[in-house]
């Protein structure tokens, strides 16, 4: 490393976040600027471990500690050729990746790991100041071409791997635009849309075709697999957890992506929808709860209180957790610095109806003491269940967890003798999942794609098997 000592000189410093009385009265994204010579000083804290665990901590296995010291000694285009050679969308996991690449740092065994996941975004963005990201001509041209049903951050990689190599890749998509969660799931102040529509502006001038608003049943996959040397799955899990109580039917209660798309596209949702002056209750404790939070905040919630099933989490890790692996630790985020209120340990026993069955408030036990909290919208943040597969999938193609069976090239069905072979990658095959195992599943399927088809793919790496064949 180009400073050896650099992580016992330097501390870890974060990147300022705006003020709360700022931000709140915008949907622009929450973090301050952060100038070179911070980043170049942050990369200096990467030290020349003998093992750089980071690298296993990262699914898209990120040359993390090559592209550190090269920031360090300002060779910041390198650095970028560096970070794009494992990542397609560096920009998207550098906002939104819990980075267990930080958790896996050698330096935070003793001490406050490498803000990775800074240093990488302030790579790809510097790349398109300086106008290092333009659209790249495909390697050669293959004569053969794959279809893609879903615009997700794996189904994105996968376009974007094979038609750099050659394919013409044509992505389909039941929503109106592209993008699936984030577009649709993100909120402006986490990533701007610019940024994701930056990125597919790329896409479209490399080739990539897409087509919105078109549901692909099980009659049009078979269309596909017949238009289309290959087909790929990257459909996601967007099956909503669903609360079984009394009331759960109420007008009020809503999945949290239901409240969250329309908010995402205009900032300003239905009436119905919108959280302005009402008593909001968020349950889940997760990242997609928080995202509510945030966005009920902008909206003018009169209070908002998200509401955890399981203990509030400890703020170091716990001994069943040990390095390198991703601990359970309690984190604040940005939307908990704006407001509202968390509620650990705290179990749902019923919906409370007003006169005009609208929800109005909840029973709720915590620490074993009923209470009632008022409510005019309830957003329910308990993850996903699974892909939506029905009318696209018979139950044969599924393992017991609901989510798409594949084998170890990824397939879901081989070729017969009229239609092409049958893919599937990202949250479809391995459940709800963090966006960089989204990407690398992405990658790893776009170079079994190209095995299949070719009987070669030494220009694709493939990073990543699926790991559930046995579930």
């Amino acid at each position: 490393m180009g400073k050896p000592t650099g992580f016992i000189e330097e501390s870890r410093t974060s990147t300022p976040r705006r003020p709360v009385e700022l931000r709140l009265r915008d949907w622009r994204e929450v973090y301050e600027t952060q100038s070179n010579q911070v980043t170049e000083t942050q990369a200096s804290r990467c030290m020349d471990c003998g093992i750089p665990f980071c690298h296993q901590g990262c699914p898209l296995g990120n040359l993390i500690p090559e592209w550190n010291d090269l920031v360090y000694k300002q060779s910041w285009k390198e650095a970028h050729d560096r970070l794009q050679s494992t990542n397609n969308f560096p920009e998207f996991t550098g906002r939104l990746c819990p980075a267990p690449c930080e958790s896996a740092c050698v330096v935070g065994i003793s001490g406050d790991a490498v803000t990775i996941e800074r240093i990488e975004l302030e790579i790809v963005e510097r790349a398109f100041s300086k106008g290092w990201i333009t659209p790249q001509a495909p390697m050669g041209q293959c004569n053969k071409s794959v279809a893609i049903v879903g615009s997700g951050p794996a189904g994105l990689a996968a376009a974007q791997q094979l038609q750099r190599h050659g394919y013409q890749v044509t992505i389909f998509d039941r929503q109106e635009m592209p993008g699936g969660l984030l577009r649709f799931g993100i909120p402006e102040f986490k990533m701007e849309k610019h940024i994701l529509d930056r990125r597919l502006d790329q896409m479209i001038a490399e080739g990539v075709e897409f087509r919105t608003n078109t549901e692909i049943d099980a009659d049009a996959l078979i269309r596909l697999r017949s238009d289309f040397d290959a087909v790929v799955l990257a459909i996601g899990s967007t099956i909503p957890r669903k609360l079984d109580l009394d009331g759960s039917g109420l007008s009020g209660i809503l999945p949290a992506m239901e409240y969250l798309k329309p908010a995402n596209i205009t900032n300003r949702p239905a009436s119905h929808l919108d959280a302005n002056g009402k008593d909001v209750i968020i349950l889940g404790g997760g990242d997609t709860g928080a995202d509510c939070l945030g966005t009920a905040h902008r909206q003018g919630a009169r209070s908002v209180t998200q509401l955890e099933i399981l203990p509030q989490p400890p703020v170091t890790r716990r001994a069943d957790q040990p390095w390198p692996t991703m601990p359970q630790v309690y984190k604040i985020t940005s939307a908990h610095e704006e407001g509202g209120q968390r509620i650990y340990s705290a179990s749902t026993e019923r919906f409370i109806a007003s006169d005009n069955e609208d929800v109005s408030g909840l029973e709720v036990r915590v620490d074993g003491t009923l209470t009632v909290l008022p409510a005019d919208l309830v957003l329910v943040a308990a993850g996903f269940v699974g892909p939506e597969t029905e009318g696209l999938l018979s139950s044969a193609h599924l393992n017991t967890r609901g989510c798409i069976s594949v084998d170890v090239d990824w397939l879901v069905e081989a070729s017969s003798e009229n239609l092409s072979p049958l893919f599937a990658c990202g949250d479809a095959v391995r459940g709800q999942s963090l966006i960089v195992w989204a990407i690398a599943e992405g990658r790893a399927v776009a170079a079994s794609v190209d095995e299949i088809l070719s009987g070669s793919t030494s220009n694709l790496p493939s990073p990543v098997q699926p790991y559930q064949l046995s579930w």
